[in-house]
Protein backbone atom coordinates (compact mmCIF):
# COMPACT_ATOMS: atom_id res chain seq x y z
CA UNK A 1 0.00 0.00 0.00
CA UNK A 2 1.19 3.17 -0.90
CA UNK A 3 1.50 6.02 1.36
CA UNK A 4 2.11 9.89 0.38
CA UNK A 5 3.15 13.18 1.83
CA UNK A 6 1.90 16.51 0.32
CA UNK A 7 2.38 19.61 1.02
CA UNK A 8 -0.30 22.52 0.41
CA UNK A 9 -0.51 26.16 -0.55
CA UNK A 10 -2.81 28.50 -0.22
CA UNK A 11 -3.06 32.69 -0.24
CA UNK A 12 -4.33 34.24 2.96
CA UNK A 13 -3.91 37.49 3.09
CA UNK A 14 -0.45 39.15 2.57
CA UNK A 15 1.11 35.97 2.69
CA UNK A 16 1.42 31.86 1.70
CA UNK A 17 0.50 29.47 4.56
CA UNK A 18 1.65 25.95 3.76
CA UNK A 19 0.19 22.27 4.82
CA UNK A 20 2.02 18.89 4.89
CA UNK A 21 0.07 15.44 6.03
CA UNK A 22 0.17 12.43 4.53
CA UNK A 23 -2.22 9.86 2.91
CA UNK A 24 -3.15 7.05 1.49
CA UNK A 25 -5.08 8.59 -1.33
CA UNK A 26 -3.88 12.47 -2.50
CA UNK A 27 -6.77 13.58 -4.40
CA UNK A 28 -9.21 12.62 -2.26
CA UNK A 29 -7.73 14.25 1.08
CA UNK A 30 -7.32 17.61 -1.00
CA UNK A 31 -10.95 17.51 -1.51
CA UNK A 32 -11.46 16.74 2.16
CA UNK A 33 -9.92 20.20 3.18
CA UNK A 34 -11.32 22.43 0.53
CA UNK A 35 -14.32 21.47 1.24
CA UNK A 36 -13.85 22.09 4.99
CA UNK A 37 -13.57 18.03 6.39
CA UNK A 38 -10.08 18.45 6.53
CA UNK A 39 -7.81 19.17 9.44
CA UNK A 40 -9.18 21.96 11.44
CA UNK A 41 -5.85 24.75 10.76
CA UNK A 42 -6.99 23.86 6.86
CA UNK A 43 -11.04 25.34 7.22
CA UNK A 44 -12.24 28.12 5.29
CA UNK A 45 -9.45 28.21 3.11
CA UNK A 46 -9.05 26.90 -0.64
CA UNK A 47 -5.88 24.81 -1.24
CA UNK A 48 -3.90 23.76 -4.26
CA UNK A 49 -1.35 20.67 -3.95
CA UNK A 50 2.17 21.73 -4.38
CA UNK A 51 4.02 18.82 -3.96
CA UNK A 52 3.66 14.95 -2.95
CA UNK A 53 6.12 12.13 -2.57
CA UNK A 54 4.93 8.58 -2.43
CA UNK A 55 6.38 5.96 0.59
CA UNK A 56 6.33 2.08 0.72
CA UNK A 57 4.88 2.16 3.90
CA UNK A 58 2.98 4.41 6.71
CA UNK A 59 6.11 5.11 8.97
CA UNK A 60 8.22 6.55 5.94
CA UNK A 61 5.13 8.68 5.08
CA UNK A 62 4.99 9.66 8.93
CA UNK A 63 8.70 9.99 9.16
CA UNK A 64 9.10 12.49 6.19
CA UNK A 65 5.85 14.55 7.12
CA UNK A 66 7.83 15.63 10.77
CA UNK A 67 11.03 16.38 8.38
CA UNK A 68 9.27 18.47 6.06
CA UNK A 69 7.25 20.13 9.32
CA UNK A 70 10.55 21.46 10.08
CA UNK A 71 11.86 22.07 6.34
CA UNK A 72 10.96 25.76 6.77
CA UNK A 73 13.16 27.07 3.55
CA UNK A 74 11.68 23.92 1.28
CA UNK A 75 7.84 24.99 2.45
CA UNK A 76 8.77 28.67 1.53
CA UNK A 77 10.33 27.48 -2.14
CA UNK A 78 6.87 25.61 -2.92
CA UNK A 79 4.67 28.46 -1.43
CA UNK A 80 6.00 30.84 -4.28
CA UNK A 81 4.36 28.93 -6.66
CA UNK A 82 0.89 30.17 -5.04
CA UNK A 83 -0.85 33.05 -6.59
Amino acid sequence: MDCFVYVLGCRHKDRTLTYVGWTNDVQRRLAQHNSGKGARSTRGRSWVLLHSESFPSRNEAMSREWHLKRERVFRKKLAQRVK
